[in-house]
């Protein structure tokens, strides 16, 4: 078993009878009373977040988890299928677990699976920032750049976003699959 002294960001704890991932902590010494240290805790099959606070020297346990890399296909149904690039393999996942990133995923790129010791999946990570090419939007007019105006932007993968009203179609857009939000443009 470890305890509180053990907690890094992105470590995998069992909380509540399910897996969160510790996303900030914080180890606090008041001047009257015990230690303690204040989390921020992010589940990772629903991705809801909570706050949570032990006491120092608190026993927890970690899960230990392997990072795999695979590069995505196709959709199949109510699945993905995903390809192992060290063996060729391929396997479907559940599209829950990819969460309201999926909408950004294109073939060809690389999400990252967490495996249990059973060999389990129990969450997908995909990239923080994808480059998508913007297939259908309104035309921009001279003179409405005054204030930041927002339009919407429908990406090769079907995702619908807000982008500035500089942006056109056949433009290569940064995206932020977190937010679901504009970055940048990025050049060709």
């Amino acid at each position: 078993m470890a305890d509180t002294s053990d907690f890094r960001n992105g470590l995998i704890i069992k909380f509540k009878e399910g897996l969160y991932t510790i996303v900030e902590f914080q180890h606090v010494k008041p001047g009257k009373g015990g230690a303690f240290v204040r989390t921020t805790l992010k589940n990772l099959k629903t991705g809801k977040v909570l706050e949570n606070t032990y006491r120092s020297g608190e026993s927890v346990e970690i899960i230990r988890v392997e990072r795999r890399k695979y590069q995505y296909l196709f959709r199949e149904g109510e699945s993905l299928v995903l390809m192992d690039n060290g063996t060729y393999e391929q396997i479907n996942v559940d599209q829950k677990l990819f969460g309201d990133g999926e909408k950004f995923l294109k073939e060809g790129i690389e999400v990252d699976l967490l495996l249990d010791n059973n060999e389990e999946i129990i969450s997908v990570e995909i990239p923080i920032f994808v480059q998508l090419k913007v297939t259908a939007t309104e035309p921009g007019f001279r003179g409405d750049t005054a204030t930041n105006v927002l339009k919407p932007a429908t990406l090769e993968t079907g995702a619908v976003i807000s982008v500035p009203i500089f942006v056109n179609e056949g433009d290569l857009l940064k995206v932020d699959t977190r937010t679901s939000e504009y970055v940048e443009r990025v050049k060709n």
